[in-house]
Formats: C-alpha cells, sequence, structure tokens
C-alpha cells in the first residue's frame, strides 16, 4: 500500500510539475511574473521561462526516472521547491494577485504548502522501508 501511495504522489507531483512548466511558457506567463521577487536581478519575464524549463525537466525526471535515480529526481525537486519560495513570499508581502489568489489570506495559506510540496517529492521517491 505505501507503494503505491508513493507512486500516485510521485506521478502526480510530476504531472503538475511538467503542466506548470508548459503554462509558464506560455498561457501563464503574466500571472508567474507576479510571483518573481523584485528584488531578483534578472529579468522577470526570463525568470518565468527559465523556471518553466526546469519545472518541465523535473515533472518529466519524477516521472520517468529508473527506480536507481528517483531519490535524485525527488532530492532535485524539492530543492526547486525551496528555490521558489522566496517568490511565494514576496507574492504575499507585496500583495500581489495570481493564480486566483487575491486575497492576503489565500496568499498567506498557499504558503503553508510549499512545505508539504517538498515533504511529498522526496517521501513519494523513496523506497518504502
Amino acid at each position: 500500500m505505501a507503494s503505491l501511495m508513493r507512486t500516485t504522489g510521485r506521478i502526480f507531483l510530476g504531472s503538475a510539475l511538467t503542466f506548470a512548466g508548459v503554462s509558464h511558457l506560455a498561457w501563464a506567463r503574466e500571472e508567474f511574473r507576479a510571483q518573481v521577487p523584485k528584488s531578483l536581478p534578472l529579468d522577470p519575464d526570463t525568470t518565468v521561462l527559465a523556471s518553466g524549463v526546469a519545472e518541465i525537466g523535473l515533472g518529466t525526471a519524477l516521472l520517468f526516472s529508473s527506480q536507481q535515480h528517483r531519490p535524485v529526481a525527488g532530492n532535485a525537486a524539492g530543492l526547486f521547491f525551496a528555490a521558489v519560495f522566496p517568490g511565494n513570499i514576496a507574492q504575499y508581502v507585496h500583495k500581489r494577485d495570481g493564480f486566483g489568489l487575491d486575497t492576503d489570506r489565500k496568499r498567506l495559506v498557499r504558503l503553508f504548502f510549499q512545505p508539504a510540496l517538498i515533504g511529498l517529492a522526496v517521501w513519494s521517491t523513496r523506497r518504502p522501508s
């Protein structure tokens, strides 16, 4: 049962990352710009495009990596989620709307999901003990 739960979590997360990455490159670029901290010394559009490419790569790695390489993919996805967390904080602090996060409460609640994504990335790519 644990193996099925891990596989389901990994496939869900890999699919979600791949979808989000494609949306970075296509229809949701403006929404994702709302999450780029103004203090980041890169062009917001370049940041959105680069993070989209990274998400597609991480998502496909989660979906298609061999059993042996899944922990590496999970660790990389977890590190990615940690790396983009300052953007989520910036969206909250600077009250930037995006993806239906149009109130302080919604933006704050979202912050608590980032550690869960990190945990899911790592947990779902490990073999059960």
